[in-house]
């Protein structure tokens, strides 16, 4: 399905005067000029130039219509978890999905059907408390159900790949398609979706239904207050930073390199792991990508190694220098 609706926006140097635009044939409006650090885990980063949050699929599928009538360029935000946003901000439209949370458990087939915007650890308690099990080990992912199927996220040795069914995706010219987990080519935290201007809508798991709800809530629990009492969650951040290169895990290394509480400016590596990186209070996106850059540094001259960042960076980071 392709949409067909033309726009009629002002040109770019009028555009500053627009504070919204509905989006034709539909009730959901585009913002401009909206602040992108309350949106992302780290809390950093510069305003979207287009800000959207649509609730439903036509509201998607008119969404990409206006950034291609316009000719913008399009991220996609979910949680904002597993991004790190340039301090100037990003240009073109931002398609927010965390409306996109509708969700359809099937009890003959034990398929588990949900929508883009769902939070990931919220979907893992759901399942959990109906009995439904496969899900136990997400509980502690920062994040939403559309970043985890691009990401293959995963935690307890288990990841996305082994429990997707199929994802409805939007592409960039407006239709759906239909992809499985063999067509989304997934490998270790990887997916064919990522840095491409594809939205996943849908995400369809299959589960295992007829469990007892007090153990797997139990299960889920025990999950939870591991991943808690192991990593830092009491200031921003966006998780792992790292991939694990295997065998030893980027924490360690990082902390065998001696960089456990390192800073540039407000930007810090967190004692508890050695993985995160935390916000402590006003830092930017361009201190906490120079410690990205030192941390790769330090690691690749003590261990030969250059760690793989799983946070995605976008926008203009001109002014930062790579090691």
């Amino acid at each position: 399905m392709t949409m067909t609706l033309s726009y009629h926006i002002a040109s770019s140097a009028q555009r500053p005067q627009y504070k919204s635009i509905p989006l034709l044939g539909t009730d959901c409006v585009i913002r401009s000029n909206v602040p992108l650090a309350p949106l992302t885990s780290f809390r950093v980063g510069g305003p979207a130039q287009w800000y959207v949050t649509p609730k439903k699929l036509d509201q998607l599928q008119a969404s990409f219509q206006f950034a291609n009538s316009e000719e913008l360029p399009i991220t996609l935000l979910g949680a904002g978890s597993n991004m790190l946003v340039s301090d100037s901000g990003l240009s073109g439209l931002v398609i927010g999905s965390r409306n996109l949370r509708q969700i359809s458990f099937e009890q003959e087939t034990g398929l588990l059907s949900v929508g883009a915007g769902e939070s990931l650890p919220r979907l893992a308690w759901k399942a959990a408390k109906m009995g439904w099990q496969g899900l136990e080990w997400a509980v502690g992912i920062p994040g939403t159900v559309g970043g985890a199927v691009v990401m293959n996220a995963g935690a307890q040795g288990k990841c996305m790949a082994d429990i997707l069914v199929n994802a409805h995706v939007v592409l960039p010219n407006g239709q759906i398609n239909i992809l499985s987990a063999q067509d989304l080519e997934y490998s270790y935290r990887y997916s064919k979706l990522q840095g491409k201007s594809i939205f996943v809508a849908q995400a369809t798991f299959q589960l295992q239904p007829g469990e007892k709800p007090a153990l797997l809530t139990a299960i889920t629990s025990e999950n939870f207050h591991k991943r808690r009492t192991t990593q830092p969650y009491h200031l921003p951040s966006c998780g792992s930073v790292f991939r694990n290169p295997g065998p030893k895990p980027a924490g360690w290394l990082i902390e065998q390199a001696g960089l456990k509480g390192y800073q540039i400016g407000m930007a810090q590596v967190a004692h508890r792991h050695a993985n995160f990186i935390l916000n402590c209070g006003g830092a930017t996106a361009n201190e906490i990508l120079q410690l990205i850059y030192h941390v790769q540094e330090q690691v690749e001259k003590q261990w030969s190694l250059l760690l793989k960042p799983e946070v995605k960076v976008i926008g203009d980071f001109s002014e930062v220098a790579s090691f």
